[in-house]
């Protein structure tokens, strides 16, 4: 039996981090929900539970938190070969303090939260995967924090670019900003003098 486009790409990423059967890749992706989103599409507001562990086949995402003064600040974006989710609103099945939106049509494997759990079960070999997905988000997250103190806006610019090429033609310029935490015209500077 082949396998359709999307669970073999996912199963090429998980098998980058742990060595699954057959049975335990088959059992995985009958728990998949295929899902499409439009671009400008959210698949989480503030307020709402976080319901699926969002896989990125083909697209762009951000999450994003709204201030009481409504200003929009960037936590995190995914791209393709890459997870999202709010995961206290995941875990805890509580409403959500963040937003996830598509800025392109994006095409998502998404799994709940009651599916993962009965995986764990069944196949513990999945909980060691997670572990390692949250192991690297924790190492990235702290490189952020670190760089945030460490690094001025422009080397945090740089960074960003060289470890994500593409990022700025995917991801409108008040929203770099915004993860890099600039203002869009400090962001406006550094690029002009980075193109001189």
């Amino acid at each position: 039996m082949n396998r359709k486009e999307p669970e073999q790409f996912i199963l090429d990423h998980l098998q980058k981090r742990i060595s699954l059967t057959r049975e335990e890749g088959d059992y995985f992706c009958s728990l998949l929900q295929v899902r499409k989103v439009l671009a400008r599409q959210y698949i989480l507001q503030q307020g709402d539970v976080c319901r699926y562990e969002s896989f990125v086949y083909k697209g762009f995402l951000r999450s994003f938190y709204v201030d009481d003064m409504g200003v929009d600040h960037t936590l995190h974006f995914a791209m393709e070969d890459w997870w999202i989710a709010d995961s206290a609103s995941f875990l805890g099945q509580e409403p959500s303090m963040i937003n996830i939106i598509a800025h392109e049509p994006s095409v998502l494997l998404q799994i709940n939260k009651q599916s993962l759990d009965e995986l764990y079960l069944k196949f513990p070999v999945f909980e060691r995967f997670w572990r390692i997905l949250t192991q690297n988000f924790i190492v990235a997250q702290d490189k952020r924090i670190l760089n945030a103190i460490a690094l001025s806006g422009a080397e945090r610019y740089q960074a960003l670019i060289e470890r994500y090429p593409t990022i700025e033609n995917r991801l409108a310029q008040k929203h770099i900003a915004s993860y890099l935490g600039i203002s869009p015209v400090f962001l406006s500077q550094i690029r002009k003098k980075r193109h001189k």
